[in-house]
């Protein structure tokens, strides 16, 4: 009689007492199962994070982005509003898969892709992750050097070495502890950076001309949606693809409709403020909106006196770190998810080293960075919102935990590949794509190529063309597609027949 094939992965980590300890230094958990013996955390340890990761400074930038859709400020906060809660909402209905299965969150994913059919959205994660956390830590530097040209200093070529030294030694320090560790930085961070953010906005507050503000025009409607999917991108849908690696230590027994709550109230709080406080000041002053574009929280800084300078660039730096540590560390886990068999500490530290060559990339050679970025953001958008859309339509559809062996093995009831998801993602990704339109012709002249269906809605100059519908479409067609044509194999699935 043959051998039985062994499983992609080990579906659970070793017993108990072959596990490292929660006060272990470094984690070594990977992607495997999160014994019941180390899901000791509570809905309400989902603030922590999710609060520290969102509560930059950098936070304020956008509301100078939404501006330059040329829409009102009050057509500008109720986008913002809107758009930020609701996109964190869908991370919470994400992080439900995390309590569910105690597994990172594109292993979860393979109970609707299939173990090796995982890889495919998989791959449109590792990007997304990658280029968030290269932001973030091309903000940090940046934000450095400015801020030490204001105080007197050179913040030339050597300001901007160290920075990148420090910075990405913060960041990838971090990720490699892991999990406990960035819990507890966490919740220390969030008491910092939200003192010094608060005391920004003390000082900052008397810039604000209230009469310039509500003085801009309103936009159509085209602009206004526009606006509201940049906001999504750029705040929980950027986030999405992670949202259950920090609900994996959550009890199974936990409540869903708490961890949605935790979840959409510590990220969107503090961006809500930011954002509307954002908008405010880029309304008051356009050689502000338009110093943010380059150096976001180097323009913010501008406007503070002098000895203020430091605590305000220590906290930005804390803070983008912060959000740079969450991406890190669950780029880290899917690279592991896509068949890369290292450690944990390992990914995280490979995905270290390509932060830290884009990092160094972007600061000393690219003439402009945010254009292409937000280029990026939209292109990886389309996918990453269809496999967003699909995934919670699964597991909305569902009512049981999942199959814990079956995740890390091709011929278990979650199968090898779902070729109706991955044709669902794929079909909602070309859809999409067709109906978004690239901002940044010039500067990132590599993604000219989208659009290709606008002209069923008024072409690439009508009012609908910087809507950036696609976003949109692919995440509704992909759940309500999920929604029905999945239903069979779903219960099927939950009933243990599933193949």
């Amino acid at each position: 009689m043959a051998a039985p094939t062994p499983p992609l992965e080990a579906p659970v980590s070793a017993p108990d007492e072959t596990l490292p300890a929660a006060s272990t230094l470094i984690e070594r958990t990977g992607i495997e199962i999160i014994p019941e013996s180390q899901r000791t955390a509570k809905p309400r340890d989902l603030f922590w994070p999710w609060f520290a990761a969102n509560v930059s400074v950098f936070g304020m930038s956008y509301g100078s982005f939404v501006l330059g859709f040329g829409i009102s400020f009050w057509q500008a906060t109720i986008v913002s509003v809107i758009g930020i809660v609701v996109s964190f909402f869908l991370c919470g209905l994400i992080a439900i898969a995390g309590k569910r299965g105690s597994a990172p969150t594109m292993v979860l994913s393979r109970a609707a892709f299939g173990v090796h059919g995982q890889k495919v959205p998989g791959i449109v994660s590792w990007l997304t992750s990658i280029g968030w956390e290269t932001f973030l830590a091309i903000m940090a530097v940046l934000a450095t050097a400015t801020i030490i040209t204001q105080l007197g200093g050179d913040g030339g070529v050597a300001v901007k070495i160290i920075a990148i030294v420090v910075v990405a030694a913060l960041i990838v320090t971090a990720s490699v502890l892991g999990y406990h560790t960035i819990m507890k930085l966490q919740s220390v961070l969030t008491w910092i950076t939200g003192i010094v953010t608060i005391l920004y906005i003390i000082l900052a507050i008397g810039h604000i001309d209230f009469a310039t503000v509500l003085a801009q025009p309103g936009g159509n409607i085209g602009q206004v949606i526009g606006a509201l999917v940049m906001v999504m991108t750029g705040f929980g849908l950027g986030w999405i693809n992670i949202a259950a690696d920090w609900s994996r230590y959550q009890k199974r027994t936990a409540s869903d409709g708490a961890i949605i709550g935790w979840n959409t109230f510590g990220g969107a709080i503090a961006p809500v403020i930011l954002v509307v406080f954002g908008l405010l000041l880029g309304g008051s002053d356009a050689d502000l909106a338009d110093g943010i574009a380059n150096d976001p929280i180097g323009a913010l800084a501008q406007i503070l006196p002098v000895w203020v300078l430091v605590p305000f660039l220590i906290t930005a730096i804390l803070a983008l770190v912060s959000g740079a540590v969450l991406g890190i560390y669950s780029s880290g886990l899917t690279l592991l998810s896509l068949g890369i068999r290292i450690p944990r500490p390992s990914a995280a530290a490979i995905d270290g080293v390509i932060l830290t060559l884009g990092t160094i990339w972007v600061v000393f050679f690219a003439q402009s960075f945010l254009g292409p970025f937000q280029s990026f953001l939209i292109t990886l958008g389309v996918p990453l919102a269809a496999w967003a859309g699909i995934l919670i339509a699964d597991i909305l559809r569902r009512r049981r935990d999942y199959d814990d062996d079956a995740l890390f093995d091709a011929k278990g009831r979650y199968g090898s590949w779902d070729w109706t998801s991955i044709i669902t993602m794929v079909v909602c990704s070309v859809i999409g794509w067709g109906f978004v339109i690239n901002n940044f012709a010039d500067e990132a002249a590599w993604n000219n190529w989208q659009g290709y269906f606008l002209f069923l809605i008024g072409g690439k100059d009508g009012d609908w063309a910087y809507a950036n519908l696609g976003v949109f479409f692919a995440l509704v067609i992909g759940f309500v597609v999920t929604w029905f044509a999945r239903a069979g194999t779903i219960r099927r699935q939950e009933e243990g027949t599933g193949r």
